[in-house]
């Protein structure tokens, strides 16, 4: 009797070339290399999907409105748990990956990227797709939500890059992940999926630092750590060198 032993089933791996970023006061960004590999001995078609997010922060957007002849801001909306930092690459378009259920589902892509709605809200399953926003904003939830996504991405905080994994060779494959000055201090987490047949069939994560370092990270622990000390001592720092300048360009 001869047994068949079924193949191993497809699996993704990577790695990336940096996992701490240090910020000084010189940062003008940085340039990280995934490097990876596709191991499937049916060598059957795959695609790769990288996503990327950076430490989830509130963001807080109001709209000018005309009252009276004037411009104005209206009530100010905050989205809670929006990424600092998002970033989605792959082979080929999101589209042509995978359903638009699926790439929900992994919030692959900007369009697809869970920002938690204001507090007025719920969720409702539609068109078989969970996590359906319901909001009191009504209609105007979905130009609030565009506009975050605008201002992120005009800060380049916020990327899709659909040709940004290429296969250098036989199941080898590269990506780079592009973070600005502006990127936010935290922890970041890189999800490699291995696409087959439309059906992710293989995940694998890791992680990122990116943190200050010298007098900009005490600085930056001292405010987050003791906000009201931080706050005194830049009161004091402030009268201190307003009362050394009026000492040195007094007028006798």
């Amino acid at each position: 009797m001869i047994l068949q032993l079924s193949p191993p089933p497809p699996a993704v791996s990577a790695a990336l070339t940096e996992t701490q970023v240090r910020v000084s006061s010189d940062f003008s960004g940085a340039r990280i290399v995934l490097y990876g590999a596709v191991f499937d001995p049916a060598q059957r078609p795959s695609d790769v999907v990288v996503i990327v997010r950076g430490p989830d922060q509130p963001v807080r957007i109001a709209r000018k409105v005309r009252v009276a002849g004037l411009w104005v801001n209206s009530r100010p909306v905050v989205f809670q748990g929006a990424p600092g930092f998002y970033m989605a690459a792959s082979n080929r378009p999101l589209e042509e990956i995978a359903r638009f259920g699926v790439l929900r589902r992994l919030g692959a892509g900007v369009d697809h990227l869970p920002i938690r709605a204001p507090a007025e809200q719920r969720m409702e399953t539609r068109y078989g797709v969970r996590d359906v926003v319901v909001s009191s904003l009504g209609e105007d939830y979905l130009q609030w939500r565009r506009a975050v996504v605008r201002l992120k991405v005009n800060n380049r905080l916020y990327a899709e890059d659909q040709r940004g994994v290429s296969f250098v060779d036989r199941g080898l494959f590269r990506a780079e992940i592009a973070l600005p000055a502006q990127a936010p201090i935290g922890d970041y987490r890189a999800d490699i999926v291995l696409f087959q047949n439309g059906v992710p069939v293989s995940t694998r994560t890791r992680t990122l630092t990116v943190e200050k370092v010298g007098v900009e990270r005490t600085l930056y622990l001292w405010a987050h750590e003791r906000p009201w000390l931080y706050g005194l001592g830049a009161m004091a720092f402030a009268l201190l060198v307003g009362w050394g300048a009026s000492r040195v360009f007094r007028r006798d």
